[in-house]
């Protein structure tokens, strides 16, 4: 008689694939129970209060606030325009370049060095001159308009 092909080691593999097919098909089993394809509409709803918060009752409708659409914001804020009060300032000119045009005005006010270009002079300036000026932001910072000598 021939000796049998199968190997204690073989058997056992066989006993351990079938143990886990069992199992897989328990917990799918499982699943099927538990799941919730049963809930109504209801159920699966979620508020928000007046808080933010999520909740499972719906919100009170006296709480209900109105928001018009122009006050709501969406990016950086628009900034308000600098009110012109004293517009007018003075200093002194700290450098002058009469063959390029530009020169610096140091205001009295804030110490603050101000760009000052020829044509926004009303006369002619030289360096430790007292001026009259206007400020204007430019695109490198502030620039010095109308420009009066002392």
């Amino acid at each position: 008689m021939a000796k049998s092909q199968e190997t204690g080691g073989k058997k056992e593999l066989e006993k351990r694939k079938k143990q886990q097919r069992q199992e897989k098909a328990e917990r799918k089993e499982e699943r099927k129970a538990n799941s919730g394809k049963g809930k109504g509409l209801e159920d699966m709803m979620a508020y928000l209060d007046e808080n933010g918060n999520l909740t499972s009752t719906p919100p009170d409708p006296n709480k209900k606030v109105e928001i018009k659409l122009e006050d709501i914001q969406i990016g950086a804020p628009k900034q308000q325009p600098s009110d012109p009060v004293n517009t007018e300032r003075s200093g002194v000119v700290k450098f002058f370049n009469e063959s390029k045009g530009y020169g610096f005005i140091i205001d009295q006010e804030t110490q603050d060095s101000v760009f000052v270009h020829i044509n926004q002079l009303a006369g002619p300036i030289k360096e430790r001159d007292r001026v009259s000026f206007e400020v204007e932001r430019g695109p490198k910072g502030l620039n010095a308009v109308n420009v009066k000598k002392k």
